[in-house]
């Protein structure tokens, strides 16, 4: 039964990949179309972080607190390390005070 459904998975991952290279021959020209395929990934990745995010740590404080920080820092041009180490200091001050 496990190798149905590895096969059915199998199946719908490659029909995803494969309908839109045989469906679409030309290039697409829609701006709108072109911006919407531009923002999917990113919006996809946002949907499943933002969750994970808050139910991480300990307390839902201190994961506002590493979100607020690490907005803060990415809208300050910082790079990804110093994001990440922000919103990671940050979270663990707020867990230190809430103990």
């Amino acid at each position: 039964m496990i190798y149905l459904y590895i096969l059915v998975m199998a199946l719908v991952t490659y029909l995803i990949r494969m309908i839109p290279l045989t469906v679409f021959h030309k290039k697409i020209t829609s701006p709108f179309i072109q911006s919407f395929l531009y923002y999917v990934p990113y919006a996809c990745l946002t949907a499943m972080t933002i969750p994970a995010v808050f139910y991480a740590t300990n307390s839902v404080w201190s994961a506002v607190a590493g979100v607020t920080v690490a907005v803060i820092l990415a809208c300050c041009r910082r790079n990804l390390v110093t994001v990440a180490a922000g919103a990671c200091l940050a979270v663990f001050v707020v867990e230190q005070f809430l103990v």
